[in-house]
């Protein structure tokens, strides 16, 4: 890699923008048919080289007062509390706690959850904090894989539709 393209690098990852880090990598090396996965690996030594220099990123709060926060902001009636599970290649399989409006439809995202070292896994931790928000707001929580992730799990949206004739 270039210096130029080095330094783009490390400013990135010292500000724990792993991803951007990522797409600088995959960008300066794609003419030597670098693919994501090694570009991923690159931005991964450069975390372990900058070590205690990087300035992570908190993690998302879980707690209820924070989540409830979150909530009252949000424009339009909570309808239900659901927890989903994604992944990706930098943080395995994580959850995220979004809030389901009916008016307007749609979704916003309450709180990221991932693996903790010092915590629950993060479908126990996503879990419990959904379960308090929806009991604090008095709507129904969703989770429909908690044990285990599954990316393809029913939505509580799809559950809530009558089934269509024939």
């Amino acid at each position: 890699m270039e210096e130029q393209t080095r330094r783009e690098v490390d400013a990135d990852v010292l500000r724990d923008r792993r991803l951007s880090a990522v797409r600088s990598v995959w960008e300066a090396l794609r003419p030597l048919e670098v693919g994501l996965h090694q570009a991923e690996r690159v931005v991964h030594a450069r975390y372990e080289v900058l070590g205690d220099r990087v300035q992570r990123t908190p993690p998302d709060p879980l707690d209820l007062a924070s989540l409830a926060a979150r909530a009252a902001v949000l424009s339009g009636r909570v309808a239900a509390v659901e927890a989903v599970w994604d992944g990706d290649t930098v943080h395995d399989w994580f959850v995220l706690l979004v809030a389901v409006s009916d008016a307007p439809d749609g979704e916003s995202h309450l709180a990221t959850v991932y693996h903790r070292p010092d915590g629950d896994p993060p479908g126990v931790a996503a879990a419990k904090a959904g379960r308090a928000l929806a009991g604090h707001l008095g709507v129904p929580f969703h989770f429909a894989s908690p044990d285990s992730p599954d990316d393809d799990a029913p939505r509580w949206r799809a559950l809530q539709r009558p089934a269509e004739g024939p």
